[in-house]
């Protein structure tokens, strides 16, 4: 019998690693740190991005969250990853099980309900210039890695 490779679906990739990082997690590896310390974080970020004259990504997400995996795959990869470092300060904010930070998310009018990932971008000085109103990243999984550059090129300094 002849087997044919057959090129793999981007989105099947994407579940796998999704999964590889959903199995990191377990192993030490969480993309959202322990929630009581997001105040403490954004404050470091808000010195790191005016000392840097960087914006700040806001993720609000859990480490249980699949779509939440993908999104930090595709913040890191090699396209999205040296546009992230240049113009931005990156805070994971852990929401729990959305029981979690709700008073950061209410501070930068992320509305949980819709889901997560979730994202706010804010100006160097601390201001709010972005927040997601309708669950746009909530289905990461079903995106591409495109979809990210194309909001890390618009949210940068101009």
């Amino acid at each position: 019998m002849n087997y044919y490779l057959r090129p793999v679906a981007p989105s099947l990739l994407i579940l796998l690693f999704a999964l590889v990082g959903v199995g990191n997690c377990a192993a030490g590896q969480d993309i959202y740190p322990a929630a009581a310390n997001a105040k403490t974080q954004l404050n470091e970020a808000l010195v790191a991005a005016r000392t840097a004259h960087k914006r700040i990504i806001l993720d609000f997400g859990g480490n249980w969250c699949t779509d939440c995996h993908v999104l930090d795959i595709y913040f890191h990869d090699a396209t999205n990853g040296p546009l992230l470092q240049a113009h931005f300060v990156l805070v994971h904010i852990n929401i729990g099980r959305l029981n979690e930070n709700l008073d950061i998310a209410d501070r930068y009018h992320i509305p949980l309900r819709k889901g997560v990932p979730a994202l706010a971008v804010l100006g160097e000085n601390g201001e709010l210039l972005y927040s997601q109103g309708s669950g746009e990243f909530e289905a990461m999984r079903a995106m591409r890695s495109s979809a990210v550059t194309e909001f890390l090129l618009h949210w940068r300094h101009s």
